[in-house]
């Protein structure tokens, strides 16, 4: 959460920031990738190109509503969020303050880019419902959960302990949308990415402080929140666009794994922080955040192709792993299990009495070492089609 769009509070010897007023930057045309422009989120938006950007992420204001201030059972107080860029008049003040940035943000999105939104109880209900209004389709709403969250001091609720990003795509029609789903399930002991994700809140060494030991800004978020976000949904070179730019973590993860960004934050000292901050970040050597092989991007094979390449003969028997059920090889490409002839997925399907069947990982055939899946033979195809093309 930054104060991008809507300002952010000084210590209160000094003036009071507000939501308007126009950006000090100059022609937002002229911006390179990499860099934090000070000035109004949704005027600098508005000044980009349109379709130019690959993901958005996006920390809004919350609407938090402290009417007071908090305190421990000891009676200190609490360091919460009170500074003047978090309060609005009313819901409908929000409401529009969000359907404003929502839509320069999605003017400003590729056609396949997508968007994250982070918020809390107190704002991601009404985010969501304009985000659809807007034409956004949503994909995935993820709970973050926190593995060390603030308690409830008054014991009068349950303790806060998660934060819920949107996942959405810029509207329904989207197909080619990136989604690395296969490194995400090799990283996750091979089991599917969920929506929950438990991650500490920042704190320690990764917390920006100022000289007098401070918070430089008070919703800092974790740096592997904003990893794990462009891990998933973005590839090494997108542009990354933060209208709440805040302390910079978007910034810092980007620089780090290899991706450009492009922070918009209203107030000079954050953004200034957000420089240094990045400044000092080596990225990773290319090959540790290459995007990983992905089987849904690899060139289609038909097990017609297979058999026509020689790699498994016609009359050959296929067998399922335990060696089960048996069926032979046509020279169409299909297979025959007695008078049935079918595809390797409709066939293996039948042996099993099931309604469908991946027929590349059922049906083995005889490598001289053991029984191995035909996928092995696709592979194989791919490779020598890979090879043709260079």
């Amino acid at each position: 959460m930054s104060s991008a769009r809507v300002g952010a509070a000084r210590p209160k010897s000094q003036i009071k920031v507000s939501r308007t007023g126009t950006s000090n930057y100059g022609s937002p045309r002229a911006m390179s990738r990499n860099e934090v422009v000070v000035g109004d989120s949704v005027e600098v938006m508005l000044g980009l190109p349109e379709a130019s950007v690959d993901l958005v992420f996006a920390d809004p204001p919350y609407n938090l509503q402290l009417a007071n201030r908090l305190t421990r059972p000891d009676q200190s107080v609490v360091d919460a969020v009170d500074d003047d860029w978090d309060k609005f008049a009313d819901f409908a003040a929000y409401d529009a303050f969000t359907r404003d940035w929502l839509a320069a943000a999605r003017r400003a999105m590729k056609p396949n880019a997508t968007i994250f939104v982070i918020g809390s109880y107190h704002n991601i209900f009404r985010v969501g419902a304009i985000m659809q209004d807007l034409g956004f389709w949503i994909l995935n709403d993820i709970v973050w959960r926190k593995n060390n969250p603030m308690p409830n001091f008054r014991g009068r609720r349950f303790t806060n302990a998660h934060e819920t990003l949107i996942w959405a795509a810029r509207d329904a029609s989207a197909r080619n949308y990136t989604f690395h789903y296969d490194a995400l399930k090799a990283g996750n002991e091979d089991c599917q990415m969920r929506s929950d994700w438990l991650l500490p809140i920042c704190s320690g060494g990764e917390r920006l402080k100022d000289s007098s030991g401070r918070k430089t800004h008070p919703t800092q978020k974790p740096e592997a929140l904003l990893a794990r976000i462009m891990l998933a949904a973005t590839n090494p070179g997108d542009l990354v666009l933060d209208p709440f730019f805040g302390s910079g973590t978007t910034g810092a993860a980007a620089r780090l794994l290899g991706r450009d960004y492009l922070g918009i934050e209203r107030e000079q000292i954050y953004a200034a922080a957000a420089r240094a901050r990045i400044a000092a970040i080596s990225p990773l050597p290319a090959e540790a955040v290459a995007p990983a092989p992905s089987k849904r991007n690899e060139p289609r094979i038909a097990f017609a192709s297979v058999v026509e390449a020689g790699l498994v003969a016609p009359g050959a028997t296929l067998t399922d792993a335990k060696g089960r059920h048996k069926a032979v090889v046509r020279a169409d490409g299909a297979l025959s299990i007695g008078a049935i002839v079918g595809s390797i997925h409709k066939t293996g399907a039948l042996v099993q009495g099931l309604p469908a069947c991946n027929g590349w990982t059922f049906w083995h055939f005889e490598s001289g070492e053991g029984l191995a899946p035909i996928d092995d033979l696709r592979a194989v195809a791919r490779a020598r089609l890979r090879d043709a093309a260079e």
